[in-house]
């Protein structure tokens, strides 16, 4: 349980690698794109055109802060129906221009305030579970940190999705799940082993793909999506549909 708790820790720890840090040494040229086209742009959602290997792609994160401005500024990193809908944008764009799409999951939940609701937060989020199962292009989710509920899985319908190895991946988190089940939130990591929401676990139940070393990880996630991009490019539109079909409809 010890080790568990570690993982949880560090997949929160405020000097985690940020979605921002990932896209500056992983991709070049990189052109940040702004706004849902409907009403603001949402600070927890960074996402743009970028090249990797050389190869035009569409890159989207959740972005986290590191002091409290930054955290106020991005909700904590919990993408409001604004967030959702400017990421479902870029996504559209991409599959107009054939561009892969790569995603980089680190959130504890979409936001939970009355104005998301008010705006369509669960609209905003099915629609983009919806909207990604049918997408023509290659799409990679990363979770790099806390993978947490529909707001994780709105930018994880994904081809391939891997997870970093000191990273979690789950319906609600170890808290909530405690205090649904015992009352007692404080059983936080009693409730994690439960789950079953680290790499592990996750990989042989399916629900992942692979688990991303963290050493060296800079080497190794693009050592991952160089591969993934290949094996992902040599299948027709319709073959990346039915994969992306069939993945999730084996829960």
């Amino acid at each position: 349980m010890a080790e568990i708790a570690d993982i949880i820790n560090k997949a929160r720890a405020a000097d985690r690698i940020s979605a921002r840090d990932l896209i500056e040494q992983i991709f070049t040229d990189f052109f940040e794109l702004h706004g849902d086209r409907q009403f603001t742009d949402d600070e927890a959602i960074v996402g743009g055109i970028a090249k990797f290997n050389g190869r035009p792609v569409t890159v989207i994160g959740i972005q986290k802060g590191r002091n409290l401005a930054e955290n106020l500024a991005t909700n904590f990193g919990q993408p409001t129906p604004n967030g959702y809908r400017k990421a479902l944008r870029l996504m559209k764009n991409a599959e107009k221009f054939g561009r892969p799409i790569i995603t980089l999951v680190n959130t504890a939940g979409a936001y939970p305030g009355i104005e998301a609701e008010e705006r369509g937060q669960g609209e905003a989020i099915a629609r983009n579970l919806l909207e990604m199962s049918d997408f023509k292009v290659p799409i990679i989710a990363v979770i790099t940190g806390e993978g947490g509920s529909g707001g994780a899985l709105a930018l994880a319908v994904a081809n391939k999705v891997f997870i970093l190895e000191n990273a979690v991946y789950s319906v609600l988190s170890p808290e909530g799940f405690a205090t649904i089940l015992w009352k007692d939130g404080s059983r936080r990591d009693e409730a994690a082993e439960l789950m079953k929401i680290t790499g592990p676990h996750l990989l042989e139940m399916g629900v992942v793909d692979g688990i991303i070393s963290e050493d060296n990880l800079i080497a190794n996630l693009k050592h991952q999506l160089t591969q993934t991009l290949t094996e992902l490019e040599a299948l027709s539109p319709d073959e990346l549909i039915e994969q992306r079909y069939l993945r999730f409809r084996k829960y």
